[in-house]
Order: C-alpha cells, then structure tokens, then sequence
C-alpha cells in the first residue's frame, strides 16, 4: 500500500525483532529491540537488521519471517534479523537512518532521492544484473537518481476509479471517460440521500495530482524544476472547482479513500481507491463493479492511473553492505516464487516483474487484469523529490483552488515558489 495512507489504516502490531539464522526462527520476546543476546546466531559470520514496516494484511508478517528462513537455509553464514515497526514508519525511518542503529536493509513507499543524494543508500544496479529488462517502466524510472538504480521495488500499488455497474446502467450513464462526463456522472448520481463521487475526506485525496497528469503535465521535471506551475496545469486544478460546486463528492465519510467501506455500503457508486480493495469489493459486489482511470481532462490529453507501492532498500552507511546487497538480490530479484507470493497472498498488489506479473493466476482475468493493463498503459508514479513538505505545498494550493477560497493563479504561483524552495534544499542548491 501506499506509504502515505494514514498509519491509523493499518491494523497494529507489538514492535518487535525476531532473528533467523541457519534457517530457524529464534524465539524472543515480542517487544525486544536486541533479540540475539549476545549467544543467538552465534555461527553466522553476519548479521543483517532487516526493517519492515506493519502491512495490516493478515499473514504478511509471517511471510517475511518465512522469507527470511528460505535465505538463511541458502546462505546459512548470514543470519537475519526481521524488524517489524508499526505507526509512523516513515519517521522513524528516517530518524533511524542517521543514527548508528540504522537497519542493514529496508523498505519505503513512494521512493525518495533525497536519500541517495545523501549517500544513505547503495546504489543496486549490480543486484538488478541482467533482470532489470524485466522490471516494469515505472518500477525502474522511480528508483533512478543520475541514471543509477537505489531500489527493488517490491510490489506495485495501482489506484483507480472504481464504479457500481448496475447503479449507472439504472441512471443511464455509461461510464465516464473524459472529466465532463466525469463530474456530469457524478452530478446525476447525487441525490439528498447520496452523494456521487468520492476521491478522500479532504474533498481532493490524489485528484489534484491525477488533474496535473490528465492534462498533460507533470509534477517535477527531471532537473528538479517544479512543474506543476502551467497554465494547462492551473485549468486542470480549477476544472476540480467544479465537482465542489455541484456539491457531488462524498466528504468526511467513517473512512477515507484507501478503505472500499463507501463504495460497497453503497453510500456512492463511484470510488477512487487501490488495488487492495479489490478483493473486499468483490466479497461485497461480486461482479457489480468496474474500474477506469482517471479521464483525460480534454481531448489531446491522457487518462491517468496512480502507481504507488513499496520499494526494498539498502544502507550504504551499515558494515554489511555486501550482505545485504545478497538479501536484496536473492529475495526481490532471484525468487519469483516469493515475490507472487507477496504480491497475490497478502492483500493484492501487481509484482513489479513484468515476468511475475503475467504468471500471476489473481491477476490473469475479470477486472484484476483490466488493473493490470490500466497501470501499464496509463500508470504514473510520483516523482522522487515529490517528500512530504512538496506534497502538502501543493495539495494544500489545490484543495484551496477547488474549493474557490482565493486567486487560483496566485495561490499556484505561491505553492511553485514554496515547493520549489523545499526541493532545492534536498538537491542541495
């Protein structure tokens, strides 16, 4: 899932270490930071701390436990210590990264060159070998600062707009494919009981991103300049105004966008959500439900489905850095097996191989497969300057424009000089 769902999302776990070597899961207690006791892995000559942060899909823990096992059996001189950390991940990440505690290996969602600027991560393009080829687009172009890769990605999160299929045949509303039959649909869909489209609590969630991608703009070009800043860019966002206006989207509902609950509780007929979903929405819809990408703004532009998902890193600064780089390779590039296996068993997730991707049985047919084609065709990944301070620059610039609160020239002008000042800062210029 996308690393900037909101933590309380996720089901918790006790924080707690559990270390694997020889193949075999040492028993520790759950809460224990330090679970080797001095005595525990004794006869491997490494030991690598191995950070996960808690996927709230029953099972996943385990998984990773098992993963782990798998490697130790094939390399029993390397033992592995499985860290699984709930809450704020991404902070106490970060906070870890510069302390001498810093895990061997780790992951994060919605990749981030600032730590490869930094020198905190190693770059893996000697782990990637000759399987690279095999890595989707946008998997590869996420991780790639100055044309070196700094990350596996370990699967792909799609998001999309999902719809009820009988409740706009009953409307007589064919799906929309362009962002006036969009906000039409979502205008005739409203009712005082119900209202037509929901896209977050905020009345923006990813639209205001998925509005700069659908009419052919972009968020930061390659060289670091903020791009958002267009006049194709700035009619896209005041195109949003519009959905506000007619009072059709869903706002402060129980749950926010990642959760199905307002889709499948049939409170609206059209969600914007993940992949994850899917199978929440099948349990509850069976075949009553399709998905699109976010439409095309105007003619001459493109639809746009958001690709997310969570990346597996190195520590360039820890003292096993060629163990780890091991880790990496035989778990997220050599074993195909393992990487469907997390794709497809815990919640639903594409695997970034094109390979694993096409012999996924889950994603092979119906509307997983339609997912699968959408992100291919249309997916778009957040660029690797796009970090929290950016991200809030602009979306608070956006939720402001669509809700008609001030000069929408101005309050983007503002938002490009802010962003653009926070992105210098981590290009250090």
């Amino acid at each position: 899932m996308s690393t900037r769902r909101p933590e309380l999302s996720r089901r918790g776990f006790l924080t707690g270490s559990l270390l694997v070597a020889a193949g075999t899961v040492l028993p520790t207690t759950a809460c224990s930071t330090d679970p080797l006791g001095g005595a525990a892995g004794a006869g491997a000559r490494t030991t690598l701390n191995v950070w996960y942060h808690a996927y709230g899909e029953t099972g996943t823990q385990q998984a990773v436990l098992r993963y782990a096992t798998a490697f130790t059996k094939a390399h029993p001189d390397i033992a592995v210590k499985v860290t699984w950390v709930p809450g704020d991940y991404s902070g106490k990440i970060n906070a870890t990264l510069l302390t001498d505690a810093a895990p061997d290996v780790f992951e994060i969602g919605d990749f981030s060159e600032s730590l490869a600027r930094r020198g905190q991560i190693a770059a893996l393009d000697d782990v990637y070998g000759s399987a690279k080829s095999d890595f989707n687009k946008n998997a590869v172009e996420a991780v790639t600062v100055d044309g070196k890769l700094y990350g596996v990605k370990m699967i792909d999160d799609v998001m999309m707009l999902y719809y009820r299929k009988s409740v706009l045949a009953k409307a007589g509303i064919t799906p929309p494919r362009t962002f006036d039959e969009l906000v039409a649909a979502a205008k005739a869909l409203t009712t005082k009981d119900h209202k037509g489209l929901f896209v977050g609590n905020d009345g923006l969630g990813d639209s205001g991103v998925l509005a700069v991608f659908s009419n052919g703009g972009d968020l930061v070009a390659p060289d670091g300049t903020v791009a958002f800043g267009t006049p194709q860019a700035l009619e896209a966002l005041k195109g949003l105004k519009r959905l506000h206006d007619d009072e059709s989207l869903l706002l402060g509902f129980t749950t926010d966008w990642w959760d199905p609950a307002a889709l499948t509780q049939g409170v609206v007929p059209m969600q914007w959500s993940g992949l994850w979903a899917m199978p929440a929405i099948e349990d509850a819809l069976g075949d009553d439900f399709g998905v699109l990408p976010w439409p095309a703004f105007k003619t001459g532009a493109a639809p746009v489905v958001r690709v997310g998902g969570w990346t597996c890193m190195v520590n360039a600064k820890g003292g096993n850095v060629a163990a780890a780089k091991k880790f990496v390779q035989w778990l997220w590039v050599r074993q195909s097996d393992l990487q469907k296996d997390f794709a497809e068993s815990y919640g639903f997730h594409v695997p970034p191989r094109t390979s694993v991707a096409a012999s996924a049985e889950k994603l092979a047919t119906g509307t997983a497969k339609e997912a699968v084609v959408l992100a291919g065709t249309y997916g778009k990944h957040y660029p690797g300057t796009w970090d929290s301070a950016v991200s809030n620059t602009f979306n608070a610039a956006a939720v402001k424009i669509a809700e008609g609160q001030g000069d929408p020239e101005a309050l983007l002008a503002d938002a490009v000089k802010k962003a653009q000042s926070e992105i210098d800062k981590q290009l250090g210029r």
